[in-house]
């Protein structure tokens, strides 16, 4: 059991990082984690004010089987179709971790206290498909705080722009290119002129953009290290967070435009970024790296549990450490640039892998559920 003392000393990186306008959100979700009380207890003791899902969450939680077996029973005995029994499980889970984020919703009025679903990864170049989903989805949590996630795919874009026309808050994932982000933010205001035409009440629109962050390090670091001369090796771990800098100096031009003024003046709210991908892959890296060096006003870090407990437990939030840095981010992709490594490639790269991995995860969620049913004597085909 967690004391008022020790919830005080381990919250304190965290409390930082609210009070400089960072919303700590949690990048992981499970029943067991929601009917245990834990996350309630993580909103009480470690800031957080939001959830993320993705395929890769659910096929973690919901392949482990716990916390699922009278549910799947259920289902089973319903005769449902696999594809069925996973949006009634997911779509349950997102469903209660929005009731137990109420209260921070309703205090915040709609910018925190989100919880965010996404659309079957496999409709990712489908735009009308992306659209249905989405509204289904939104039906089906039934929750004003449900968050829905589209990705920033080219189809994913006019899709963004539909769904957020139609009243619905969503959360655009899958972001690594600073054009790829400009075209999404584009797509929202699109949207929001959308949602105003129809009579919308724009105040209860919400969106964040989640820009990726550690994958992008990935894949860069390996090609400069495949290099290894000095010039390269220097350069290691400074791309991705560059190219988040760079995508806030974006955020800040659009979100100050007279575009965007005219729809503030009818209560339209800014889209926030997202960090996402905030784990450090390389563990010469500091562990909290990408919480510490991404700190903005009006900005959301989502974060898997290890990463919040380290950011809890000996973060060091020293004030804004993003908008002093854009003529250093420059530099730094333009020298990257200049070894030959083409930053339009590695961002489109990224994409098709971002969107392949979900679907991957995706299709094994659907194949324990299914041998869950059948398990119980019916065909989850």
């Amino acid at each position: 059991m967690i004391t008022v003392t020790e919830a005080t000393a381990t919250a304190g990186a965290l409390r930082r990082l609210s009070e400089a306008g960072v919303s700590v959100w949690l990048d992981d979700l499970s029943r067991r984690r929601i009917e245990s009380g834990n996350l309630a207890e993580l909103i009480d003791t470690k800031n957080v004010v939001g959830v993320t899902t993705n395929p890769s969450i659910f096929q973690a939680a919901i392949g482990s089987g716990e916390g699922y077996e009278e549910q799947l029973a259920d289902l089973a005995t319903r005769g449902v179709t696999v594809d069925e029994a996973v949006r009634m499980m997911t779509t349950a889970d997102v469903r209660a971790a929005a009731d137990v984020l109420r209260p921070v919703y309703d205090a915040t009025g709609g910018r925190d206290g989100r919880v965010s679903i996404e659309v079957d990864p496999r409709l990712a170049h489908d735009t009308t498909a992306t659209v249905a989903e989405a509204r289904q989805l939104a039906w089906l949590v039934d929750r004003p705080n449900v968050m829905i996630k589209i990705p920033a795919t080219k189809a994913g874009l006019p899709a963004i722009t539909e769904v957020i026309g139609a009243g619905i808050s969503v959360n655009v994932t899958l972001i690594f290119s600073l054009e790829r982000y400009r075209e999404v933010m584009d797509a929202y205001l699109a949207g929001l002129e959308k949602a105003r035409a129809a009579g919308i009440d724009l105040s209860g629109i919400h969106s964040v953009a989640s820009f990726f962050v550690s994958r992008v390090d990935s894949e860069i670091d390996k090609r400069l290290t495949l290099l290894g001369t000095d010039e390269a090796l220097a350069l290691k771990g400074k791309a991705a967070l560059a190219n988040a800098r760079l995508a806030y100096e974006a955020y800040e031009n659009v979100f100050a435009s007279d575009r965007f003024t005219a729809l503030a003046s009818a209560r339209a709210n800014a889209q926030r970024p997202l960090w996402a991908s905030t784990g450090v892959k390389d563990p010469a890296y500091r562990d909290t790296l990408y919480v510490e060096e991404l700190v903005a006003p009006g900005t959301v870090n989502t974060m898997p549990e290890a990463t919040l407990d380290a950011a809890a437990d000996h973060g060091e939030v020293r004030g804004d450490t993003v908008t002093g840095g854009y003529a250093q981010a420059r530099a730094d992709l333009a020298a990257v640039e200049r070894l030959g490594i083409s930053y339009d490639e590695v961002v489109e790269q990224l994409e098709q892998e971002g969107v392949a991995k979900f679907e991957v995860a995706w299709q094994d969620l659907l194949d324990a559920v299914t041998k869950s049913l059948n398990s119980k004597g019916v065909d989850g085909e």
